[in-house]
């Protein structure tokens, strides 16, 4: 894979932010993805690389979505899986609040876990807690391994999981066990992420989500040394039909980072869309707009923070060709 695509894909998650963001807190979570969805189609016809989608949002007849199946890129360079969530986080930006991202991850072809649009059970740890954790073991024995990890106290820790009635029992252990709790309403991705970076403040991700963003998590966290382990949670006999159409024949097994992102060699490329505690959102001022993201690659185990300026009267479709 070309060490050369991390930036090429910083340039289609920035036009998808650029384009997306300017819906944040107008109550038009569709109209956002669209955009978001339109402007990174856009640039991805100019990235050199044969890429299909095996993570996106939807079926071919749901155009204009990014469908899984989908050819992405100019058709010559190396042959990639991608997984794309044009903007993870359409509820956050229809209401304008924090950690919405442009998402992309790829990996040599064959490589990613073609996982269904359904729910995954999943834990995240950034890279001290690694091989520490069980998502089968208990939230009070996880979070005491983390923080031994961590060498901080149990009432040190901040758990990131969404908020969601599934999670009450969830929620009420961690309390009892005295760790601190951060609930979000969307955008499991960049609580993943968060883990792998102390200054974020947040130590591990519990609960269940979408299963897709499971896998774009597992890249970034691959790329960062981190962990994540994940187990699928079909709710009807349909979603289970899917994972064994995909090849997962046991959805009660444990997926790890090997199971979710194969090989030595991945890249994750994210852009905020809105402030979050790792990415700043997009902000314009005239025919300007300021971007701030983030790539990194496995192999290498390099990692970019990129702040962009871009003269939007210079390309007005946020892209040239």
């Amino acid at each position: 894979m070309e060490r050369s695509l991390s930036m090429e894909l910083v340039r289609v998650t920035e036009a998808a932010a650029l384009a997306s963001a300017r819906w944040m807190g107008r109550g038009n979570k569709d109209a956002a993805d669209k955009a978001a969805t339109e402007a990174m189609r856009d640039v991805f016809d100019t990235v050199p690389m044969k890429g299909t989608v095996v993570i996106g949002e939807g079926e071919m007849d749901e155009a204009p979505m990014l469908y899984i199946g989908e050819k992405l890129g100019n058709g010559y360079g190396p042959r990639v899986d991608v997984a794309v969530d044009p903007l993870e986080g359409t509820n956050i930006v229809a209401n304008g609040e924090w950690n919405a991202l442009a998402v992309i991850a790829i990996a040599d072809n064959g490589n990613l876990l073609h996982a269904p649009d359904m729910y995954m059970d999943k834990i995240a740890v950034g890279p001290e807690s690694v091989g520490k954790v069980d998502i089968n073991a208990s939230v009070t024995d996880n979070l005491k391994a983390v923080a031994k990890a961590k060498n901080k106290d149990v009432d040190d820790l901040v758990v990131a999981i969404l908020k969601r009635e599934r999670h009450r029992k969830h929620i009420e252990e961690i309390r009892v066990a005295g760790a601190r709790i951060k609930l979000i309403g969307d955008g499991d991705v960049a609580a993943a992420i968060n883990t792998a970076f102390d200054n974020t403040g947040i130590d591990i991700l519990l609960g269940a989500g979408g299963a897709p963003e499971g896998v774009l998590a597992a890249v970034a966290l691959k790329c960062l040394g981190g962990e994540l382990q994940g187990k699928l949670l079909p709710q009807n006999e349909e979603e289970l039909r899917r994972c064994k159409k995909m090849g997962i024949d046991n959805v009660n097994r444990v997926l790890t980072m090997d199971d979710l992102v194969r090989g030595d060699d991945a890249i994750f490329a994210a852009t905020g869309v809105t402030d979050g505690e790792l990415l700043k959102g997009v902000q314009y001022k005239g025919a300007t707009g300021k971007t701030q993201s983030v790539v990194m690659r496995a192999k290498s185990g390099t990692v970019r923070f990129i702040d962009g300026k871009h003269m939007l009267t210079k390309k007005p479709d946020l892209v040239i060709r």
